[in-house]
């Protein structure tokens, strides 16, 4: 049964209904018991005379006026918009819910429940009596006896094959999370999530990866059965009755037990009851549901704990707001924390910022949306920053302008945002600057395997005042902020619309981006590379270069080790004996960027062709290496190849291409025993996972492990150790 129509006989009698609703109304929200839900707002009050002769109903008689918080974020999957549709088809199998007695367009009546919430007796992380536990998944059982034709229509999307098809479910579930939850909060908390590193497609890749499940007939589902929507009745019969059908939908049951499970916020020795008995109650009303539990039920907590990261962090910075003292930053931070570590496994998030990262971010993102003043008296996060004094001020960008950079970084969208293995940029627009910069911060947590030996800023001020013809950032200020955390902030070398991605070589180089990016490579031999590394030159650069890939070896993780031992990899000492066979001719060095990956040069629209960003890797050496070491981080046509070490030879001084066409390939070697090895320890340690050249490295390993083996002449092993299956993925 749907909600009562009003009577409309007469204009009169219509007014005065309206009239008489909105006056009820107003009274609940001055007098009404307020029941407060993420959602609504729930107001309990008696019916007054003139209200209940409209209803039909006892004047006195309890009733609970929802109405929808409009402040609230779109943080839930609906699948229907109208409760009261939902009530009425349920009322029939399930008598004791709420029955809508009336809704106008941002309120309903509800009859009343007479009862208590089982949060108010019995709250999150205790244990639930035994008896409670078998009614409630009696409950959960008795949804299924609803018939799909006396729901409301499904909406267009959902899995209409056939009504048993689970994978497809979970499926549909993850993308709606998208749509309905990451989508619309994009624009305010795009770059929050972006900073913590959390992907702008992380849904959509995990409903990609749902395998393929047993099949269980549909049913209705409450979607939301926690301790608030229970409610204990007075009487006992029944025991319990559930509320809050606003979130109910139409799929696999075992998504109704995972959301109740985690929701309920069971302690952790009583999961296994609650899944028993809810597995006994399914048997005896539908047994086809319990198929598959043992398997699948993982897969559905995985969902529910993955899309929680959105509300859960969205709230934790929401509740910042207008606060100024440090004791609701602190909260923020371990709800945002304890978030991302739910989400960490179901989501394959990389490297986790640790508090004291999520502090400072958090700090950021809430300063910026605070007048730029911070969240109390002592703290001033634009204005509190300290200049590195080693670094003059730029010409072009005044020490004033560093605050207003600082100010824009924490409300830079997700579309201006980019983790990388090592740094969060953020790009933003300065008052009075006429050019984008870049707020530069490494990544606190991230052990990156390959060190860097020069100080980025230095050679980028070193590649700006030699005046050659290199397209590189320049460098603008270097300092401290909130907390201490050093920044850098440089020129934005992507499009004039910064709200457009950059482009990168991905694919491999166009004909004339090889030709532009060897000529600049030929002018870095011109940089004064004394001033950046004075003790270079030296030493021979290949048994420099042979001796830190076995320092790398040596001091990987145990696990990695280990690993890279049944897969066939040598260990340090014996590495050190393969790569000493080899030896290179010396050339003359010069400046080398180190990381010469596709992600590292962005596409430009004039005679340079490409600029060459993210300089942390800069080092002093063989100006071949370079070269070699680009070909093998990014995807190069033989055609392309060939072109580029043609016009190298041509264009570079003779005393930086001595023997170069017996040597290259020995620098080609060596790299891919250097991935052999990093690409391995990223598996194992999960670092930089989500930075799309890392990916790429990662996709590929098969072949990279099967490359370098064969080349360190070791021979093939093969082992049952679980970790090779998760290395060759």
């Amino acid at each position: 049964m749907g909600p009562r129509p009003l009577p409309r006989p007469y204009l009169g009698e219509r007014a005065a209904t309206a009239v008489a609703l909105r006056w009820f109304l107003a009274r609940a929200r001055r007098e009404g018991q307020l029941i407060g839900g993420h959602h609504n707002l729930n107001y309990v009050l008696p019916l007054t005379d003139d209200v209940a002769r409209l209803l039909g109903r006892e004047a006195g008689t309890s009733v609970t006026v929802r109405m929808r918080r409009t402040e609230a974020l779109p943080v839930v999957i609906r699948t229907w918009q109208d409760e009261a549709q939902i009530l009425g088809a349920i009322r029939g199998t399930l008598p004791h819910v709420p029955q809508c007695l009336v809704k106008g367009d941002d309120f309903a009546l509800h009859s009343y429940v007479e009862g208590v919430p089982l949060s108010s007796v019995c709250g999150n992380g205790k244990p639930v009596d035994t008896l409670l536990i078998k009614a409630l998944a009696g409950l959960l059982a008795q949804m299924a006896q609803v018939r799909r034709g006396a729901l409301p229509p499904l909406p267009a999307g959902w899995p209409n094959n056939d009504d048993t098809d689970s994978q497809a479910f979970l499926q549909t579930l993850a993308i709606m999370a998208d749509r309905q939850i990451r989508q619309p909060n994009w624009a305010e908390f795009g770059g929050l999530f972006a900073a913590l590193g959390i992907p702008e497609d992380a849904l959509i890749r995990l409903a990609a990866r749902v395998p393929a499940l047993t099949r269980r007939p549909y049913s209705l589902l409450h979607a939301d059965l926690h301790r608030d929507n229970l409610i204990m009745t007075y009487g006992g019969d029944p025991p319990l009755i559930c509320v809050d059908w606003e979130l109910a939908t139409y799929g696999d049951p075992l998504h109704d037990l995972a959301t109740h499970l985690v929701r309920m916020r069971y302690p952790a020795h009583q999961w296994d009851e609650v899944i028993d008995a809810w597995a006994d109650a399914m048997q005896r009303i539908r047994p086809a549901a319990v198929n598959g539990l043992a398997k699948d039920l993982r897969h559905y907590i995985a969902f529910e704990r993955a899309q929680s990261v959105y509300p859960d962090v969205m709230r934790a910075a929401n509740s910042l707001q207008g606060s100024r003292d440090q004791k609701s930053l602190d909260e923020a931070v371990v709800s945002v924390r304890r978030a991302l570590e739910t989400a960490a496994e179901p989501l394959r998030l990389g490297n986790l910022p640790d508090e004291r990262e999520i502090q400072r971010i958090l700090f950021r993102w809430r300063a910026a949306r605070n007048g730029g003043v911070g969240l109390s008296a002592e703290m001033k996060a634009c204005e509190d920053w300290h200049p590195d004094l080693r670094v003059p001020e730029h010409p072009e960008f005044p020490l004033s302008a560093v605050r207003h950079a600082l100010f824009a970084e924490g409300a830079a969208p997700a579309r201006r945002v980019f983790k990388g293995t090592g740094h969060l940029n953020s790009v933003v627009r300065v008052p009075g600057v006429d050019f984008s910069v870049v707020v530069r911060r490494k990544v606190a947590n991230v052990c990156r395997r390959e060190r860097g030996f020069l100080s980025e800023h230095a050679v980028l001020r070193a590649i700006e005042v030699s005046r050659i013809s290199v397209a590189a950032p320049k460098f603008l200020a270097l300092g401290t902020s909130y907390q201490g955390e050093p920044f850098a902030i440089h020129t934005y070398e992507g499009p004039q619309d910064i709200d457009q991605p950059p482009g990168h070589p991905v694919h491999g180089l166009l004909p004339h981006e090889a030709d532009r990016l060897v000529d600049q490579l030929v002018q870095l031999t011109w940089v004064d590379y004394k001033q950046l590394d004075p003790a270079a030159g030296d030493g021979r650069y290949y048994a420099w270069l042979s001796e830190q890939l076995v320092h790398l070896v040596a001091e990987l993780p145990k696990e990695s080790q280990q690993l890279a031992r049944l897969l066939g990899l040598p260990d340090a000492l014996r590495l050190r004996e393969i790569l000493s066979r080899h030896e290179v001719s010396e050339r003359r060095p010069a400046l080398l960027h180190g990381d010469l990956n596709p992600w590292n040069l962005v596409r430009r629209d004039d005679a340079l062709a490409l600029t060459i960003i993210d300089w942390e890797m800069a080092v002093v050496g063989d100006p071949l290496y370079d070269l070699v070491r680009h070909m093998h981080l990014t995807p190069t046509r033989p055609e392309i190849r060939d072109r580029m070490f043609r016009r190298w030879e041509l264009r570079m001084p003779p005393e930086h291409t001595t023997d170069w066409r017996r040597d290259w390939r020995v620098y080609r070697w060596i790299e891919i025993v250097r991935s052999a090895y990093v690409d391995l320890d990223r598996l194992v340690t999960g670092a930089s996972l989500d930075a799309p050249n890392v990916r790429r490295a990662v996709d590929s390993y098969a072949m990279t492990l099967a490359a370098a083996t064969g080349s360190l002449g070791m021979p093939a092993r093969s082992t049952a150790n679980p970790y090779l299956a998760r290395a060759l993925v």
